[in-house]
């Protein structure tokens, strides 16, 4: 994340509960990320116990993260997944991407094909 990682994570002993992970993981890495990333934060977990409990649950929603659900298998679901992105995208990052169409287009047809230098 952000050209990086963080420190690999090991639980001395016990088990993982839902408190345990937010104390542990949450506040202390994740935590940190969110003001970096902005609107572009996007947290994923693999929905192990831990990660689905009402704390964990209550942590992220309050920190206005969503826990990403596994991802679409039908093209139901992937609809469904895409006109919820599409009606959550704040209107100013549309009206930013619309605008910079132009520009982005003259860079493509510069390069003939190779990569965009940024």
């Amino acid at each position: 994340m952000l050209g990086s990682h963080a420190d690999l994570h090991n639980f001395d002993a016990g088990s993982v509960n839902g408190t345990r992970y937010c104390n542990e993981i949450l506040h202390p890495y994740v935590r940190l990320f969110i003001g970096a990333m902005g609107l572009q934060f996007l947290f994923m977990d693999d929905n192990a116990p831990c990660h689905r409990t009402v704390a964990a649950e209550q942590l992220l929603e309050s920190r206005r993260l969503a826990a990403r659900i596994l991802p679409p298998v039908t093209i139901r679901e992937l609809r469904l997944a895409l006109q919820d992105e599409w009606a959550a995208t704040p209107q100013q990052v549309i009206d930013t991407l619309i605008l910079s169409m132009g520009r982005r287009f003259e860079t493509c047809l510069a390069v003939r094909g190779h990569d965009i230098p940024y």
